[in-house]
């Protein structure tokens, strides 16, 4: 069983930045693909970024790719979403997400449906004011 506990959600004005954390507790984090997902209101679930658990390969939907930098730490066994230059259209709850990726090789591609994570954070809100 893994706990996902999110922080660094807020307000924000247009072009402005956040950085969201997840601090996962599991003494395996190396073992787990991790992901941001957010959700708008009225709209469904879609992935932000994703990294897959070696470090070496992440994923950023067209709308982030250029302003968001997924990373994370396993020594801190936390995963970071930098967000900068951000948009009203950014406004949703973001999610931390893990998937047990224990046997998958280091170049395995980050999965980004939302049904193939496993454990999920509690959600932070991320608001963007024009």
């Amino acid at each position: 069983q893994v706990q996902l506990v999110e922080s660094g959600g807020g307000l924000v004005q247009a072009g402005g930045s956040l950085r969201l954390s997840c601090a996962a507790s599991t003494r395996t984090f190396a073992n787990y693909a991790m992901a941001w997902f957010r959700q708008a209101p009225g709209k469904g679930r879609e992935i932000a970024a994703g990294i897959n658990w070696s470090g070496y390969l992440t994923y950023y939907t067209d709308s982030v790719k250029g302003r968001f930098t997924i990373s994370r730490d396993s020594a801190k066994k936390t995963v970071y979403l930098q967000m900068n230059n951000l948009r009203p259209e950014d406004t949703a709850v973001y999610y931390c997400a893990a998937q047990d990726a224990t046997g998958w090789s280091p170049n395995h591609l980050v999965n980004v449906k939302d049904y193939e994570y496993e454990y999920w954070g509690q959600g932070t809100q991320v608001t963007v004011s024009s």
